[in-house]
């Protein structure tokens, strides 16, 4: 199994190692410090060595962070996560809701007489520290960077991670290392720089059509990398790592030990871009006065998928799809109240990994159950896994990183005879869905400009979701990738190319879950019947089947454009799905997408 049930933190260790903190502030003449999610290289997900935050004080959320003050440790957690927080922590932390309320106003109002909190310069941007500072200003609250307190007390803290880089081939990846590098390089040319620096783990493995297992459930190789203008590159990485792909990187790209990689960055001419929202305090502290501000070069290419990566990823999600509809098929026919939640897990990784281009599950797979269904990003361990209940709804949210492409699906199901009012919202997310799936929109337009489409069903019932409405989707690389996403606070343009999730939700504490998830790509809209011909327009195309579960439609509630839409999605599933599935899980195919 990748996925294992074991309980990585518990409550009650919160206590005691929030009291060891403590005790280093008050050797450090400090009246904080700050405990980051994040690692030196900014990624969303870290290994294990960077748990700190999880380490700290029990919450496994994605994003977050922790400011231990001599009295009081507020932890910082987005709407999310408020509900998987309760459970996660003990008392001796005081969730905060944020962005809501930022770290600057809490610390003002925590230390009315000023301070001292310290922080770790590698594990925040200067984006984070130059916005707390300006609203501390005058305040009496200083940030200090100061050693990694957290590392002081972790006696058992895990050793970096040294998982050996592997070539992504030439097929998969569309574009060479070399040309990326050429292309990338000239993009610096024209913006007046001389080099940037790389932190990002995916965008070093994309630009280097390289990948790695230094994080879990993502393929990447953990590593820094200098881009100069002319297309050679400087890469900061454990030789360890190196041994299998030294000759495939060739002699455009010299490879360095990373001890030597601050010294480096001292003699290199300027300007030296600096994405501000990725790179860490330490290295930008460094670049000093050679610092031009800028996007990470590979981020915009990154996202925008070639036609090897789109099709690579269009025949991954036909093959994941046929397992989860082998899984779907299966759990349908398996009595009342047999299962739970690990079962339903254990059952779904051992379809996926009939895929021999399976690599990994591309995230741990949430199959929440009636109120564990409400919590957004719930993972079922051997102590909450629970029983599978007639009446309930389980949200089952999983994924894969096939070699040629990265999967991310989420159905919810109805076990037994679901309540009306569960029915009610479930139709309203999957009317969200359908709207955004069908949307045409000018080119230009970002996020934030028609994420309330997949929001409004839900908005005239006066009901929402907390959580974006999609994010990026990487080519075998992270699940979560940026900078394209379908959020209210995204001012990147959506561009063809760019895989997204699709995934409204509705979460009722206490009670249930519902979310809906595809995965759909942005191409270029030709012009309808009676459209404008010279309006530049894009569009979806949807990459993901399986089938709605039709039990938990009112379909009175459709109107017709979206029932057509359903039906037709319905029969591409069964033409796309039908002939790599079973016989009996065909048939069972074939009643699950007949028509409304």
């Amino acid at each position: 199994m990748f996925q294992s049930f074991e309980v990585t933190a518990r409550p009650e260790q919160g206590p005691p190692r929030i009291a060891a903190l403590r005790a280093q502030l008050t050797k450090e003449n400090l009246d904080g410090f700050l405990v980051p999610r994040a690692d030196a290289h900014q990624g969303e997900y870290v290994s294990a060595r960077d748990e700190r935050l999880s380490w700290l004080t029990g919450f496994t959320g994605s994003a977050g962070f922790c400011a231990a003050l001599s009295d009081v440790a507020g932890l910082f957690i987005d709407g999310r996560y408020r509900t998987q927080v309760k459970a996660q922590t003990a008392d001796v932390y005081t969730p905060v809701p944020w962005p809501e309320v930022s770290l600057a106003d809490w610390l003002i109002e925590q230390l009315p007489n000023g301070g001292r909190v310290g922080f770790d310069a590698w594990l925040h941007t200067p984006g984070q520290i130059s916005q707390a500072e300006t609203l501390l200003y005058d305040t009496g609250i200083t940030l200090v960077q100061s050693d990694n307190l957290i590392d002081r007390i972790w006696e058992d803290q895990p050793p970096p991670a040294a998982a050996p880089a592997k070539v992504h081939p030439i097929e998969f990846a569309g574009e060479s290392h070399i040309d990326k590098c050429a292309r990338l390089g000239q993009s610096l040319t024209q913006m007046g720089a001389a080099s940037a620096v790389i932190t990002l783990p995916d965008s070093l493995c994309w630009l280097l059509n390289i990948r790695g297992a230094d994080i879990p459930r993502n393929p990447i190789a953990q590593g820094f990398a200098v881009l100069h203008a002319d297309g050679t590159v400087d890469l900061f990485m454990d030789k360890v790592k190196l041994a299998e792909v030294r000759d495939h990187l060739g002699t455009a790209i010299t490879c360095h030990d990373p001890v030597t990689f601050l010294d480096m960055l001292e003699r290199l001419p300027g300007p030296v871009l600096l994405d501000k929202s990725s790179v860490p305090v330490r290295v930008a502290d460094v670049i000093d006065n050679k610092v031009q501000w800028g996007d990470d070069p590979c981020a915009q290419p990154k996202a925008c998928k070639n036609a090897a990566e789109i099709s690579g990823s269009a025949k991954a999600h036909l093959r994941d799809g046929a397992a989860v509809v082998e899984l779907l098929a299966w759990l349908d026919n398996q009595p009342r109240e047999s299962l739970t939640e690990t079962q339903v897990v254990t059952k779904l990784e051992t379809l996926r990994r009939r895929d021999n281009a399976l690599q990994d599950i591309s995230f741990e797979t949430i199959a929440g159950t009636g109120p564990n269904g409400a919590i957004m990003h719930y993972r079922v361990t051997a102590e909450t896994d629970s029983p599978l209940q007639d009446g309930q709804l389980i949200v089952l949210d999983s994924g894969g990183q096939y070699l040629d492409g990265t999967t991310d699906i989420t159905r919810t199901i109805a076990i037994g005879d679901p309540p009306e009012e569960a029915c009610a919202a479930f139709t309203r997310v999957l009317m969200g869905m359908i709207a955004m799936s069908r949307l045409r929109w000018p080119k230009g337009l970002a996020g934030r400009d028609i994420e309330a489409i997949g929001r409004a069903p839900l908005w005239y019932a006066h009901q929402d979701f907390d959580h974006g409405l999609g994010h990026g989707v990487g080519a075998y690389l992270s699940v979560h990738e940026g900078p394209q996403r379908l959020s209210r606070v995204s001012t990147v343009p959506i561009q063809a190319g760019m895989i997204l999730s699709n995934e409204p939700g509705y979460y009722r504490e206490g009670a249930f879950g519902i979310r809906l998830e595809n995965l759909i790509v942005a191409e270029t809209a030709t012009t309808p019947q009676g459209g404008d011909e010279h309006r530049n327009m894009l569009r979806w195309r949807t990459l993901t089947f399986a089938p709605i579960d039709r039990r938990l439609i009112i379909s009175d509630m459709l109107d017709k454009p979206t029932r057509l839409w359903l039906n037709s999605y319905h029969a591409e599933t069964l033409d796309k799905i039908g002939p790599r599935v079973s016989p009996d899980t065909r048939v069972w195919l074939e009643q699950a997408t007949a028509p409304l």
